[in-house]
């Protein structure tokens, strides 16, 4: 196996500590809820949405470090952040301490989404970056499928006091991922472009391509394009709008479908969808399978059919899914038809966004401002992701099932005109071509 395919690997392990920090929550949700007798808002603030609020904070922010010290510290103190956050949360005595280690695991999870994928795209090939960076998609959904597992398992396992045990565990990936990541290298345009380290960059280049021609002359296309943009790098001045508002857009129709909606309250969800209360939890399960499933056929396809194309097949299924649950809710459909069209909606997203959005948003900025346009996007993502998840609860007391379901499915017919408008498709295309191409203009 190629070296970039280890490295990437390893890097994407920060997906899969995302993945299960993120949604562990589920399973702890309402013992946490009748523990500490909290409101409705509160909950949704403080135990629901904390981590993800940390999530737009690192998100934000995690373009810095990632530009100034590098890809590789700021993942290795990625790491350090889940580690202390999954132990704090599953010994925390109180709503207020456990709120603050889960708003630290979610700086981890945002500052991830910024240098993980970013890493990836710049030691990938043209032809491989979309499957490699996609691994961490993988990971993400690998994580949430063994969250949902570890939640059953564990649940009943320590009385009242199970939901520990569920926070608790993500301790020993987490301290898995921070020995591996120390044997990866500095990214090579990092090197480069960032330090101006030109024999560093060569040397990574040499162990990915493992032929020094091939090295050298990728070596002097980052070169070049480095002297055409090494003037004017503030993302925001004005060069790169088309990027921002496409890295923007994807963001926010991704989090506008409703995922992390049903992600975060799935047993609630499944229980006001008729299944019984001891059932939601292992249907739950269902959810992260379908998820991790159709991920693989995302990940084989995005570099054979395009990034368009799957959010084509996604947009369409996520428009046929959420109206047929809003259906199913309106008319008091059975549990396992509203089981079976939240099962295709989990599908559209693992075969659509999900496995396009870190892939695209790493891809459409170039090698001077990657980091900041990162920070943007992810930022934007989890604005949103930390808006809906907060308000979750609320909306779930105040509306009926059938309502929140169109309010999104109308989003997705917005999405599709997206995709069909605007989008350009990436696939195939350098990191430096694609710059020339998107900023043509």
């Amino acid at each position: 196996m190629k070296k970039y395919w280890n490295w990437s690997l390893t890097v994407a392990l920060a997906g899969f500590l995302f993945g299960f920090d993120t949604v562990v929550i589920s399973g702890a949700n309402e013992p946490i809820k009748e523990l500490w007798n909290t409101s409705a808002w509160f909950h949704g603030v403080f135990i629901m949405s904390m981590a993800l609020w940390g999530t737009v904070l690192g998100s934000l922010t995690g373009g810095i470090p990632t530009k100034y010290i590098g890809r590789k510290k700021t993942l290795i103190w990625i790491g350090l952040l889940y580690l202390v956050s999954a132990l704090g949360s599953g010994l925390a005595t109180n709503p207020y301490i456990f709120s603050f280690f889960r708003f630290l695991g979610g700086i981890g999870v945002g500052a991830s989404t910024v240098a993980a994928p970013i890493y990836i795209s710049e030691i990938s090939t043209a032809k491989r970056r979309g499957q490699l960076v996609a691994l961490y998609q993988f990971n993400i959904v690998f994580g949430i499928f063994l969250a949902f597992v570890s939640n059953y398992l564990l649940s009943g396992i320590g009385g009242i006091n199970d939901w520990r045990w569920m926070l608790g565990i993500e301790a020993f990936p987490a301290a898995l991922y921070c020995l591996l990541i120390f044997g990866v290298p500095q990214s090579p345009r990092w090197l480069l472009v960032q330090k101006q380290d030109e024999f560093s960059a060569l040397k990574t280049l040499k162990l990915l391509h493992e032929n020094d021609s091939t090295a050298m002359a990728e070596l002097n296309i980052i070169k070049t394009h480095k002297e055409k943009t090494l003037k004017g790098v503030n993302v925001f001045n004005g060069k790169y709008n088309k990027s921002l508002i496409l890295a923007f857009l994807l963001a926010f129709f991704n989090q506008l479908s409703g995922i992390n909606f049903i992600l975060y309250y799935a047993p609630v969800i499944l229980e006001n969808a008729g299944f019984a209360s001891s059932k939601s939890l292992l249907s739950s399960i269902s959810i992260g399978g379908t998820n991790l499933l159709f991920t693989f056929i995302g990940l084989y396809l995005i570099d054979r059919m395009g990034r368009k194309s799957l959010m084509y097949i996604g947009s369409i299924g996520y428009i046929i899914s959420l109206s047929m649950i809003s259906f199913g809710f309106k008319t008091d459909a059975t549990a396992l038809f509203n089981l079976i069209f939240i099962l295709s909606f989990i599908a559209s997203h693992a075969i659509g966004q999900g496995a396009i959005i870190w892939v695209f948003i790493a891809e459409i900025f170039p090698n001077s401002v990657r980091a900041g346009g990162q920070a943007w996007g992810t930022g934007i993502h989890w604005v949103f992701a930390a808006l809906i998840t907060m308000l979750g609860e609320v909306v779930i007391e105040s509306f009926p099932g059938w309502i929140i379901f169109t309010f999104f499915a109308a989003f997705m017919v917005l999405q599709l005109l997206f995709t069909h408008f605007m989008m350009p498709e990436t696939k195939g295309i350098t990191l430096e071509e694609l710059q020339e191409k998107l900023n043509s203009n």
